[in-house]
């Protein structure tokens, strides 16, 4: 099926458009398709301006580590071991 689009003219200051510019190359896109995804983007974040969308997420996030009895000082414990140990590694692999 095809996307109806609509050619359209706008003015842009020199860092918006290198911004632009830059955002397509990182994410291999057309500078097109970064203004869409940054407007969907900004929809979302302004249907949740009052941070409602994001505080339910944390609270269900909240809700899920309590139900599943996880510790979480012990799973800070592990998280530090491992990113020592990881950080030892790529020290030893630049000698």
């Amino acid at each position: 099926m095809a996307i109806t689009t609509i050619k359209s003219t706008y003015s842009l200051d020199v860092d918006s458009v290198r911004t632009l510019e830059a955002l397509a190359r990182r994410w291999g896109v057309s500078k097109s398709e970064v203004i869409r995804r940054a407007l969907r983007i900004a929809l979302v974040a302004g249907e949740d301006a009052d941070g409602s969308v994001a505080l339910e997420a944390l609270t269900r996030l909240q809700d899920t580590v309590r139900e599943r009895g996880v510790d979480l000082a012990q799973w800070e414990r592990e998280l530090r071991a491992e990113r020592a140990a990881a950080g030892r590694r790529l020290w030893v692999g630049s000698e």
